[in-house]
């Protein structure tokens, strides 16, 4: 699959190259172009900044004009948050990525333009686009660094090549207990709590018991807790013959 090229429009800073080629590595991505960078090219600033991702610098490529930027590419999406009265579709980043894999998976070439940080992308530089994204941000405050539109793009790229859980139970080098481990923590439960007299009035006593196993049922206890769990019942039943003692 061919990954999109992020071309980066007549960058002012090269702290912001940097960070957009860092975020591009976070996701896989590293297929930079840079359109006359104010700065000319290389740029020291941009490597100290891209921290780790210095060969998206080092193969970037380097275009006089976004003409000769997208020349080779079969679709065109255009980064801006301000309607530029030009009949465009205007799509979300996520919609931009799945037509992105969708148009790479056919062997299709795809480019992104992000413009220079104090203005964004001029009239000129959109005609060349196919479609506009554009980032649903608060509207009265819309500006985005270059980098963080950036990671904005390559984090729905990524996220839409994996399956990946939204939740997962970080476990700390231990286990899930199994089911007979609950069964046994219930079991010593039972017997400290009876010897204690909480199971009262007798009526009630088995209902109280299954509710009790149904709340170690839907815990999802850890090994090491369940052994926590029997060390301090060991404990107070220890404690509490020495007292009668």
């Amino acid at each position: 699959m061919i990954q999109p090229a992020f071309i980066l429009v007549r960058p002012q800073m090269g702290e912001n190259i940097g960070g957009a080629a860092r975020a591009m590595l976070n996701f896989g991505l590293e297929r930079m172009r840079v359109v006359d960078p104010r700065d000319g090219w290389p740029n020291p600033r941009a490597a100290a900044l891209a921290s780790g991702a210095g060969r998206v610098l080092d193969n970037a490529g380097v275009f006089p004009d976004v003409a000769r930027a997208v020349a080779d590419c079969d679709f065109v999406f255009a980064t801006t948050a301000r309607n530029r009265e030009l009949v465009k579709e205007v799509v979300t980043p996520e919609r931009a990525m799945a037509m992105t894999r969708a148009m790479a998976a056919e062997g299709k070439k795809v480019g992104i333009l992000f413009g220079p940080e104090r203005a964004g992308l001029e009239n000129a530089d959109i005609v060349h686009a196919n479609a506009i994204v554009t980032v649903p941000v608060n509207p009265e405050f819309f500006s985005l660094n270059l980098a963080q539109c950036a990671l904005l793009l390559a984090y729905e790229w990524g996220r839409q090549g994996v399956e990946v859980p939204a939740s997962v139970l970080g476990l700390a080098r231990t286990e899930l207990a199994n089911r007979e481990e609950v069964e046994r923590l219930g079991d010593h439960f039972e017997e400290r709590l009876d010897t204690a007299g909480f199971f009262f009035p007798e009526t009630k006593a088995e209902g109280m018991k299954q509710n009790l196993r149904n709340m170690w049922g839907r815990l999802a206890l850890t090994r090491a807790e369940v052994q926590t769990l029997h060390g301090m019942l060991r404990q107070i039943a220890h404690r509490l013959r020495r007292q009668g003692d």
